[in-house]
């Protein structure tokens, strides 16, 4: 299995230098690439001083993360891509269990493995976690992460199990899979276009996979912090992207409309926490997706809809009303 692990790159020179040696050191027999989206700082330079058998392939302009992983993966010959950031710091025999999840699994498309939170290790961390599910209304949750809570690993999850997305921080994707899907929808620009991808690809009868025996450290939060306003803004709206392409359609209009009326209800909480910036970056969210209703409703997949996508019916209910943060204490539908 010929596996090409792709790192994105935007200005990104410090985070380079600290965690490409793990990459180079513990992934042999893997290509690496840098795909680099425009850079302004002295990243290419580096990688070709530092590290002559990386290889580089420069974007003509920052088109975020889809459209940048889209325009860089079009020249890499491999079986299976890894789409890793530039803020992961891989470990010693991380890929093996990998490759043999894809050999026994033949149906499996796209895999992650364990994403701990490299500042504290015995944690999971924001992106991704134990793998991605979504609730009734789109929701997405993760094993180890419910919001901004996150669960210390005991090896509650050290199995492999199907998940329903994977997250872009570090996912194995099968090349052919990527390019049947038309790669990443790049009107999301940036954030849950991983979770959008992992549907389709389950639309069309694939299967996502967590492993949890291979393991990755992420720093996080190195492009945009879980707490700005403009990741509000994207989270948001590509939320609703997401339901109007991937879901029947008397099905996606009936969540839109409950949307509507819960996302006003967190932008009133942004208010009383007086995070005024969270709040118009909802309204703004909620306009975008409006003026560009019509170019998502034509995306819709023809393959067709999974009948059951959602874990449980609502990860709001049971996380601000019964306070539960602990995934494994979830009621499940």
């Amino acid at each position: 299995m010929r596996i090409a692990i792709v790192i994105l790159n935007w200005n990104g020179e410090v985070l380079l230098e600290r965690y490409l040696p793990s990459v180079i050191q513990y992934s042999e027999g893997a290509d690496i690439y840098v795909v680099d989206n425009a850079s302004t700082d002295a990243s290419v330079a580096f990688i070709a001083e530092n590290y002559p058998t990386v290889k580089v392939i420069q974007n003509t302009e920052n088109g975020g993360f889809a459209k940048g992983y889209n325009d860089g993966l079009k020249t890499i010959d491999a079986d299976v891509y890894c789409l890793l950031n530039s803020d992961v710091e891989v470990t010693e025999g991380w890929l093996a269990p990998i490759e043999k999840a894809f050999n026994d699994h033949q149906e499996v498309a796209i895999i992650q493995p364990k994403i701990l939170d490299l500042m504290r290790q015995d944690h999971f961390e924001y992106a991704g976690a134990a793998g991605g599910f979504i609730d009734q209304l789109g929701y997405p949750f993760c094993r180890g992460r419910i919001f901004q809570e996150l669960e210390k690993d005991q090896g509650q999850y050290d199995d492999t199990i199907e998940i329903f997305w994977a997250t872009g921080a570090c996912m194995f994707i099968k090349k052919e899979v990527f390019w049947d899907l038309n790669g990443f929808d790049e009107s999301y620009f940036a954030h849950q276009e991983e979770v959008d991808l992992c549907w389709r690809a389950k639309n069309q009868g694939h299967k996502v996979l967590y492993v949890g025996a291979a393991k990755v450290y992420h720093l996080g939060g190195s492009t945009l912090s879980n707490m700005n306003p403009k990741k509000t803004y994207l989270n948001f709206r590509n939320s609703l992207f997401s339901i109007t392409k991937n879901l029947p359609r008397k099905q996606a209009f009936v969540l839109i409309f409950i949307r509507l009326l819960l996302d006003a209800v967190a932008a009133l909480r942004f208010v009383f926490q007086l995070k005024f910036n969270h709040c118009f970056a909802i309204l703004r969210a909620h306009l975008s997706f409006y003026r560009q209703f019509r170019k998502m409703y034509k995306k819709r997949e023809k393959a067709n809809f999974i009948p059951k996508y959602y874990l449980i019916k609502s990860i709001v209910w049971q996380h601000f009303v019964h306070h539960i943060s602990n995934f494994n204490n979830l009621v499940k539908d």
